[in-house]
């Protein structure tokens, strides 16, 4: 047994040395016994066996750093993480092990290192006093140590974590896109592990985007969460998907495993009671690949009218809406349309309050079987109020509806949804 007793005091530095490099020369057993308590502690470190073996060299680049500092009085700024240690926490931030499991993997790691060098001291030719000297010199090395490379492993796993992410996501979001282009024939089950989306089940799609106020915060954070609680709410069997579109906006899709005829009812409600929920354009539900395809096709046609109308206070359009979609094929209000609501409409294509309601009087008659009786019952008025107002439709029209009834059904539909944005100046 080495004596470390010099004029009846110790050396602390050269007793810490020695320790230390006693311990060095048993590495390997020292590293494979920590290994095993992290193992035994730490569930999420025996998720997969390439992770598991890296485990056993970052424990043990750890150790030996952590020894070599102790034996050459390295103080802890000047010490870097492990090469091993390093690609080891990259890969639990990849697989999305939580950081706390790694943190607490170093906590435990050091508390074993710690009962190691007490046991070595148990067997130094030290003085008791001493010993306790010599002891809490290394322990506030470790700690130090610790506190150092805990930092760089935050640091490492938070980076790693980020890029990662951004990847992937922009991975997912690519294989979305070239997804919905659908020119080139689509490996279903690999495309499903690739986007982690269940393609062969029932799809609902959603845009959702926030109007343009020049404050940019975390609106696609808030639109994710969104779509999280609305798939929560409504009951899918699986995680929805998300892709963003730009800074305000994004595409979403609900999975059923079968159809489901109050899915939209379902997100509607939700929408209608979140007093900070964002824009929504609903699709149609649809099985497979061509139903995730049709039911975005149809939401991008909902949003593109509900930007077009301008209308704050309706939240939520969907493709299932009466007429929308027809209104949607026919175009955001562009110059050739608006004019054609003119010709077939005349003066009853007019931007004013009356004439929105002679329309709406109007259109609910046609859609009746030409019932004032029908008609007035849907809108609460008497018969005669109803034959008063189409009266005067047609007469704000111009001439009869008899021989163009189609066009004029189709016009009024126009006017209903693109508001506005599709009607004239008043020229009453």
């Amino acid at each position: 047994m080495t004596s470390f007793r010099r004029n009846g005091s110790v050396e602390v530095d050269r007793c810490v040395t020695t320790i230390a490099a006693r311990m060095n020369a048993r590495v390997t057993d020292i590293s494979a016994r920590i290994h095993q308590a992290l193992e035994e502690e730490i569930p999420e470190l025996r998720a997969d066996v390439p992770t598991v073996e890296l485990l056993g060299a970052s424990v043990q680049g750890n150790v030996d750093t952590m020894l070599q500092a102790l034996r050459h009085d390295i103080p802890a700024r000047r010490i870097d993480l492990p090469a091993a240690a390093d690609e080891y926490t990259r890969r639990l931030a990849q697989r999305g092990v939580p950081l706390n499991a790694l943190v607490r993997a170093y906590h435990i790691g050091q508390r074993r290192g710690t009962e190691l060098v007490f046991a070595e001291l148990q067997v130094a030719d030290i003085a008791p006093v001493d010993r306790f000297l010599v002891g809490r010199a290394i322990a506030t090395r470790l700690f130090e140590y610790l506190d150092r490379v805990i930092q760089q492993v935050v640091a490492v796993y938070e980076g790693e974590r980020e890029q990662w992410l951004e990847t992937r996501n922009s991975v997912r979001a690519l294989r979305v896109r070239e997804l919905l282009v659908g020119k080139e024939a689509v490996d279903i089950d690999g495309t499903t592990e690739q986007i982690r989306y269940p393609l062969r089940w029932h799809h609902l799609a959603l845009i959702v985007w926030y109007p343009e106020t020049g404050a940019h915060s975390d609106e696609l954070s808030q639109l994710q969460r969104f779509v999280r609680a609305s798939a929560e709410t409504v009951g899918t069997a699986a995680s929805p998907l998300f892709v963003a579109d730009d800074q305000l906006s994004g595409w979403a899709w609900l999975p059923y495993r079968s159809a489901q005829p109050d899915a939209v009812a379902g997100v509607r409600d939700f929408a209608a009671a979140q007093p900070d929920a964002p824009r929504v354009a609903i699709g149609t539900l649809a099985p497979g690949v061509p139903g995730f395809r049709r039911s975005h096709r149809l939401a991008l046609g909902a949003r593109s009218v509900a930007l077009a109308r301008g209308d704050a206070e309706h939240r939520v359009i969907a493709a299932e809406d009466a007429g929308l979609s027809v209104a949607a094929l026919l175009g955001s209000g562009s110059a050739e349309l608006r004019e054609w609501v003119g010709d077939v409409l005349g003066d009853l294509a007019s931007d004013t309050d009356n004439d929105a309601r002679l329309r709406e009087t109007l259109q609910v008659f046609l859609r009746a079987g030409s019932s004032y009786k029908a008609a007035a019952a849907e809108l609460d008025l008497h018969s005669n109020s109803v034959k008063y107002r189409v009266g005067r439709a047609i007469s704000r029209r111009g001439r009869p509806i008899a021989e163009d009834r189609l066009d004029v059904e189709l016009a009024l539909l126009i006017c209903h949804w693109y508001g506005p944005s599709i009607l004239r100046a008043d020229s009453a």
